[in-house]
């Protein structure tokens, strides 16, 4: 990746980040957005810088390890370990979102996964929301329970037990997008229940939306 590409890719997740505010996924200083910049580096938010201070210069570039690369003035996301660990392990992955979003945390908190029973979920995750394990921060533990959980898994979404979202994507900007989508089918669902017990929806019919939606939706070629 040039010089330039990287600039632009500094600004795309200052962006980015600001989605996360503008649709309500994240409060004060919590949550992060990374990029993979190319197979050994990535960018991050850095640990505890407000939203609205976010600048592309404000991004850290890390290694693999989840260690700065070069003299950096601001110091990385305390989930810099755990993105670290998911780019080690998942070379399909360009980018990580983590977020605190209320209905998805809440539906973590139970330890309970999302059900697919909306055809927005089946087109976007392909199935339930899996809830993966508890761990702590600081470390890989968090990484490793992602890949983990997510292997085998259509879903870009995981809800970390008793702790929040993490979504993948081919790049940061879907990420963004699993993560704005998993707060939403999470708080629909929620509602739902409060009417009744949401309607399971058939194996095969979540098969094939989520095919069209994959493979057909949009603009393509």
């Amino acid at each position: 990746m040039t010089a330039q590409d990287t600039a632009a890719l500094r600004t795309e997740l200052a962006v980015l980040h600001q989605i996360l505010v503008e649709g309500g996924l994240v409060v004060w200083t919590a949550g992060n957005v990374s990029a993979r910049v190319s197979g050994d580096t990535f960018l991050i938010k850095p640990s505890g810088v407000p939203y609205a201070d976010l600048t592309p210069d404000a991004m850290v570039l890390c290694d693999l390890e989840g260690k700065p690369v070069g003299e950096q003035s601001l110091k990385p996301s305390s989930d810099v370990f755990t993105h670290a660990y998911v780019y080690r392990h998942r070379a399909d992955v360009g980018g990580v979102v983590h977020t605190h979003s209320t209905y998805a945390t809440a539906w973590a908190a139970r330890d309970e996964p999302i059900p697919c029973v909306l055809t927005a979920m089946a087109d976007e995750f392909g199935g339930e929301i899996p809830v993966g394990p508890f761990a702590l921060i600081g470390g890989d533990d968090i990484g490793r329970g992602i890949v983990e959980t997510l292997d085998g898994h259509r879903s870009p979404a995981v809800l970390m037990r008793n702790h929040g979202v993490f979504t993948i994507g081919a790049d940061a900007r879907a990420a963004v997008k699993a993560a704005v989508m998993c707060e939403d089918v999470a708080r629909t669902v929620h509602l739902s229940r409060q009417l009744g017990d949401p309607l399971p929806m058939d194996a095969g019919d979540i098969d094939r939306l989520y095919d069209r939606y994959q493979n057909v939706y949009g603009q393509r070629g």
